[in-house]
């Protein structure tokens, strides 16, 4: 019997942080390839209608970036949270929360100009977003709640909030009896990109905002001090880190690209409110930050890669007659390779009677 154990690296190499994300995503096909020949259809015709249906035309590229916009901020959501050791599962209910803040003032409760009112929404959201958070931060500073439990059980209480909504006070009467919210006024919807397909201003938004959170984590102070939060509270409570302010600003942030996540689809995809609004974009959102490594800049590349999957699986499904359900299984192979990836990036094998293996 073989016998090993890890050792953690003093300093791991820059050639293999750099190649174990993309080695991770082949060896994920790979396992996935050998499912689809199990559902009895040619994995590599597969994966060639997989890109085709992500990127084969302009209104499927206009599709498979729609639907990264959504995640790329559920993406940064987590990246930032995770980033300070603070585990939000919730950006789901955030997402919800943001929806709603944009249903309350984008049905005519407000009306400005386009130019006001877009950002108006956006700011509305976000607020809305860190705010449902903000309660579960205090929980755990004050009381040691676990904010896993917390932040996902609160999912569950904000979709029947949405539900309760949208099945009485809040259902648009225009509606013919689906339960939905009223249209955001035509000064707040999100313009379109590229005319007569979906994709709208909201994946700009998502870019700059993947940009920014970049810069504020790598160039502020803040950024700093969320960082060391992460790596040591309690060393950097003892050099002065005010870890209750960096705590709170990490809950603001995070709920707030989550809740502007609720903005785009509903001010932007699709007009209005329903209960189907996410189709699971702040658990994707989670698997973005992971295999972004937490970096708000690779966020944009991660959300794009798991939304070409789930875009470009619908047409593998037709296409090769495979379950679409196998769209799910490459994400979740993905994040798992992934995790096993940095396992190796910040450990070495060490087997016993033997040399060490970098």
């Amino acid at each position: 019997m073989i016998k090993f154990r890890l050792e953690e690296r003093a300093n791991s190499p820059y050639w293999l942080i750099i190649l174990s994300p993309f080695i991770a995503i082949l060896v994920a096909i790979i396992l996935a390839g050998i499912l689809i020949v199990l559902a009895g259809a040619n994995p590599f015709q597969s994966y060639y209608q997989l890109i085709i249906g992500a990127f084969g035309s302009k209104n499927s590229v206009a599709e498979t970036l729609a639907r990264a916009t959504p995640i790329i901020l559920t993406g940064l959501a987590a990246s930032i949270a995770f980033r300070a050791k603070f585990w939000n599962i919730g950006a789901e209910g955030q997402l919800y929360f943001g929806a709603l803040a944009t249903t309350f003032f984008g049905t005519g409760l407000v009306v400005l100009p386009s130019i006001l009112m877009i950002p108006f929404l956006f700011i509305m959201g976000a607020l809305a977003g860190g705010l449902l958070l903000l309660p579960l931060v205090l929980l755990k500073l004050y009381y040691k709640v676990d904010e896993v439990v917390t932040t996902l059980l609160l999912n569950f209480v904000v979709v029947l909030l949405v539900s309760y909504l949208l099945e009485g006070p809040w259902k648009d009467p225009m509606s013919l009896g689906w339960p939905q919210g009223k249209s955001v006024i035509e000064e707040g919807v999100l313009p379109q990109i590229l005319s007569k397909t979906r994709l709208h201003l909201g994946f700009i938004i998502s870019i700059f905002f993947a940009f920014s959170i970049w810069f504020i984590l790598s160039k502020t102070v803040i950024g700093y001090r969320i960082k060391s939060v992460g790596l040591n509270a309690a060393a950097a409570s003892h050099a002065g880190v005010p870890i209750f302010k960096t705590v709170l600003v990490v809950a603001l942030l995070s709920g707030g690209m989550a809740g502007m996540a609720g903005v785009t689809e509903t001010a932007g995809l699709k007009g209005y409110l329903t209960l189907d609004l996410s189709p699971g974009f702040g658990y994707a959102g989670i698997a973005v930050a992971m295999l972004a490594n937490l970096n708000p800049i690779g966020v944009i590349f991660s959300g794009v890669f798991l939304a070409s999957i789930y875009v470009g699986a619908d047409a593998m499904s037709r296409a090769m007659n495979v379950p679409t359900y196998l769209a799910d299984v490459i994400v979740a192979l993905t994040v798992l390779c992934i995790l096993l990836s940095l396992v190796f990036v910040h450990y070495k094998i060490l087997f016993f009677g033997a040399k060490k293996y970098d």
